[in-house]
């Protein structure tokens, strides 16, 4: 998976694969991106490391301008699509 580009920031490809686990597949991320995906400032700060703090606004960005509306923005939101199957997965 590629790179995400916003303005002069940058997502790196092995979040964006975490990312798009998350967002295709509703699996579970760790620490940073579930911060991030809540809208928690504060924990996603305190658990980012250097590139993913500098580079902070690409993953708001991305989450904003890419991601669908139902998967992130708080908690909630967060644990309403990691308890929802993806589209074409049939349940038995």
């Amino acid at each position: 998976m590629d790179e995400y580009l916003f303005r002069h920031f940058r997502i790196r490809a092995q979040m964006m694969e975490a990312i798009h686990r998350y967002v295709e597949k509703h699996q579970p991320v760790g620490k940073f991106l579930t911060a991030v995906i809540c809208n928690d400032l504060r924990e996603a700060c305190a658990y980012a490391d250097d590139d993913n703090l500098i580079n902070l606004p690409a993953f708001v960005a991305y989450f904003y301008n890419e991601a669908p509306s139902l998967c992130w923005g708080s908690r909630k939101q967060m644990e309403y699509w990691l308890n929802t199957k993806p589209a074409g997965v049939v349940q038995r």
